[in-house]
């Protein structure tokens, strides 16, 4: 399907993304260094932009064909975390590198529908990242209201209801 308004996914430049996030933290260079380590991704180190005391107004790094884009909160800015989705080989390889760099499992690797794996963890930013997985062959969980587990919705409702106090 093809939009009047967005640009072609082969017009954009360097072949990145239509649409890329952009999330305002305390420490983005921290957040940098966590996304690197726990994804293996790459910083555009010619994108790094530094102000005269030393924060970042801009930083950016390439997760597949997305490029995620971090500055510091400034003085009188709120923090803006995000709600990331990834795709990724292994949720809980993710998940277990992640939380050697401070984040927490917010849900464990679960099957999910559509034949993937769901986990979810919250970095030191109040990030909230949901893993996704492929795992082909693997049949769709029974839904809670037919029994099955409330795992993915439970462990949501509880991360974002601690968020808010």
């Amino acid at each position: 399907m093809t939009s009047e308004m967005l640009l072609p996914p082969q017009s954009v430049p360097n072949a990145g993304a239509v649409l890329n996030p952009f999330v305002i933290v305390d420490d983005a260079a921290g957040f940098v260094d966590f996304v690197a380590g726990a994804f293996g991704a790459e910083e555009d180190a010619g994108a790094r932009t530094a102000m005269p005391d030393g924060t970042l107004i801009h930083a950016q790094l390439r997760l597949g064909t997305v490029d995620l884009m971090v500055a510091d909160r400034q003085d009188g800015w709120p923090a803006r975390p995000g709600l990331l989705q990834v795709w990724v080989r292994d949720v809980a390889a993710v998940l277990e590198r992640a939380t050697g760099r401070g984040a927490t499992v917010v849900t464990e690797p679960t099957p999910f529908y559509g034949e993937t794996t769901l986990g979810r963890m919250l970095d030191g930013w109040q990030n909230l990242w949901w893993l996704w997985a492929p795992a082909p062959g693997r049949p769709d969980p029974v839904p809670h209201w037919e029994g099955g587990s409330d795992t993915v919705f439970a462990t949501l409702d509880r991360a974002l209801r601690q968020l808010q106090r």
